[in-house]
């Protein structure tokens, strides 16, 4: 099923505490590979891409400048040629949708679209759009509710009001916030009311106009730094100091429940936020005893227990309503109960200055990723995984020697002005303060193990003298 001409935008924002410990805040849930070994942003970038015919050529991502790779990756693994606007800082999604706008034409139509959320059904969410593609034309901001299944208190209502001309939209009478437990059920109960989904369609114009209304500082930002804004290839890198005068407040405070002309049209398919853990167990299907496994988990004689184990075996043993997500560096046991208040242990893991609270042993990198297998004093051991075509900066460094094991492919290694090609089971060894460099020249990816040594081990020892993916080269920076 096409429609008209849409531009998908999709938010990419997020930091990803809700999913502690799988997701952290440098590696949000959007990218974290959750159903089928997809990530929700790639499941999100498969689905949009069916809107309309140029869908899969003209989407456009908003998301933070040190995700850019990982958006990248997704849209690269969904097959969809897209431009990232890259907000310096976040300023939540008044800022992002109108950064969006302001690069529109002022006739497209834009339909802003989470980067989190799990929508299974691509026909039913492109019907789902479709219907709300005259009441955007005629100059509505259009949002969807989803038919709410039972009284959550983990969502936002909306309230319907009369029904509009075309039979598809009604107005939106009012927005309510999260509710308490009786209020929800009260909600329901009246019939009238959808949950929040956060999606909406609008004309680029039309929304300019409106954050010109109700928000026209933020509006004044934006525009600000999209004049000064630069672009890398496919990245658009808004002005810092112009965007990060930006106020931070969602689309719905600063405009939504102000503004006039706002429609809703319902949609009745499933949908999830993925917003806490008891919503990634709900995607897994129950045993009799309403056990949910993901990876190597064991449940006997429990029940209603939720465990994610896809590194090794984890067993629960007469457990009830527990969730239990373990990985590489870190171990999470929770009542069901207590599945909204991750968030809170992720704060004081923070205030501890506890690694885990924000970075994952495993760590992306626009060539492919490296894990941090062990590390003592004076060494640091990590396995080192480059995608074919790609390679490392030209770099050295100043305070640690290197060690390069081939486990897996073909690496081609700069060692000063050598070049060395290495195939499995062989090593080279870069000393100190040797310019260097790793490429896959292969059609396979390339595993090996770097064993480092030496008096400073951090990520920002490293000199970079040239760089493919334009990460600044000649100074002491991030790896």
């Amino acid at each position: 099923m096409s429609i008209q001409a849409i531009t998908p935008v999709i938010l990419c924002g997020g930091s990803g505490t809700r999913l502690w410990p799988l997701s952290r805040k440098s590696f949000p849930k959007q990218f974290v590979p959750l159903i089928d070994g997809k990530s929700l942003l790639q499941l999100t970038l498969e689905r949009v891409a069916h809107i309309s015919p140029e869908a899969r050529t003209n989407t456009l991502c908003v998301a933070a400048e040190d995700h850019r790779f990982l958006v990248a990756e997704a849209m690269h693994a969904a097959s969809v040629g897209t431009s990232v606007i890259l907000e310096p800082c976040a300023r939540n999604t008044a800022a992002a949708m109108a950064l969006a706008a302001l690069q529109a034409q002022p006739q497209d139509l834009l339909l802003f679209c989470p980067a989190d959320h799990h929508i299974p059904d691509a026909a039913a969410f492109t019907a789902m759009v479709q219907q709300g593609c005259a009441a955007a034309t005629a100059g509505a901001i259009v949002t969807f509710g989803v038919v709410p299944s039972f009284p959550s208190t983990a969502y936002g209502y909306i309230q319907r009001g009369a029904l509009n001309a075309e039979g598809h939209s009604s107005q939106v009478a009012r927005f309510i916030e999260k509710p308490t437990a009786d209020k929800a059920q009260q909600l329901l109960l009246q019939g009238d009311v959808l949950w929040n989904a956060g999606i909406f369609l609008v004309q680029a114009q039309v929304l300019i106009k409106a954050l010109h209304a109700h928000a026209p500082d933020i509006l004044q930002s934006c525009r600000e730094a999209m004049v000064g804004a630069s672009q890398d290839q496919s990245f658009i890198r808004p002005e810092a100091a112009a965007f990060t005068t930006c106020r931070a407040e969602s689309i719905d405070y600063a405009v939504l429940e102000q503004h006039a002309n706002v429609a809703v049209v319902p949609f009745s398919g499933a949908w999830s936020d993925v917003g806490s853990w008891n919503a990634v167990a709900n995607l897994t299907p129950p045993d009799n005893e309403g056990n949910r496994i993901d990876g190597q988990g064991l449940a006997l004689q429990a029940s209603n227990t939720y465990i994610h184990a896809p590194h090794r075996p984890v067993v629960a043993l007469g457990t009830q309503d527990l969730l239990i997500i373990d990985t590489p560096d870190a171990l999470l046991v929770a009542t069901s109960s207590h599945a909204e208040q991750v968030k809170q242990v992720v704060a004081r893991l923070e205030s501890q200055q506890t690694p885990q609270a924000a970075q994952h042993r495993k760590v992306a990198r626009p060539w492919g990723w490296y894990d941090s297998v062990d590390a003592g004093e004076r060494y640091q051991v990590k396995r080192i995984t480059v995608r074919p075509g790609a390679k490392l900066s030209l770099q050295m460094h100043h305070h640690r020697a290197e060690h390069w094991i081939v486990v897996k492919g073909t690496a081609l290694v700069t060692r000063g002005d050598e070049e060395i090609l290495l195939t499995e089971n062989q090593s080279t060894y870069i000393p100190l303060g040797v310019k260097h460099r790793l490429e896959n020249p292969g059609k396979t990816e390339l595993e090996l193990i770097e064993v480092q040594s030496g008096g400073y081990l951090g990520e920002d020892d490293i000199v970079r003298f040239e760089d493919t993916y334009g990460r600044v080269v000649v100074q002491i920076i991030e790896a």
